[in-house]
């Protein structure tokens, strides 16, 4: 009897391993789809990518954009020409609910433009596909260099409200 526990006990250990790693791996493949979706300038994909209730959190302070609508039309202004913006991913970890139908990430990414940044965001599992609820984007900023950032920062607010 205590070996059948102890093989139940291991069986479904692995089931929930196996279908935890299997759930991070359609995660991985979604946020690498999206990215490659955006190199290629590929609206419909790109956005399918999210829920239709998705924020993606640009870098700038007022960059809140709610797919709908606004996210949406910036990026076809943005892919129109066939241009949309490349980011890989060189680092990333994902966390999933007790429930694993959400889960949460934080990845840094890298463009050979602009450099590293740092993207984290929520996916929500909808039906049986994940999708990106929420977004956000930042700079990373090395220590060393946030007293010039701040200062930065400070002038460039201080010169907006002047005007």
């Amino acid at each position: 009897m205590q070996k059948t526990i102890v093989t139940l006990v291991m069986l479904t250990t692995s089931a929930f391993a196996f279908a935890e790693h299997h759930e991070e791996q359609a995660i991985e493949t979604l946020i690498d789809n999206f990215h490659a979706a955006a190199a290629a300038a590929d609206q419909e994909t790109y956005l399918g990518y999210m829920t239709d209730d998705a924020v993606f959190m640009g870098t700038d302070e007022w960059e809140r954009w709610p797919k709908i609508p606004d996210f949406a039309e910036y990026v076809a202004q943005r892919f129109e020409g066939g241009t949309g913006w490349i980011y890989r991913s060189v680092e990333r970890k994902i966390m999933l609910s007790d429930s694993d139908n959400i889960a949460w990430f934080d990845e840094v990414i890298f463009s050979e433009t602009n450099g590293r940044f740092r993207g984290t965001g929520v996916v929500v599992k909808v039906g049986i596909e994940w999708k990106i609820a929420h977004y956000a984007m930042s700079f990373l900023i090395f220590n060393e260099n946030w007293p010039d950032v701040v200062e930065l920062t400070r002038r460039t607010a201080e010169e907006k409200a002047a005007n």
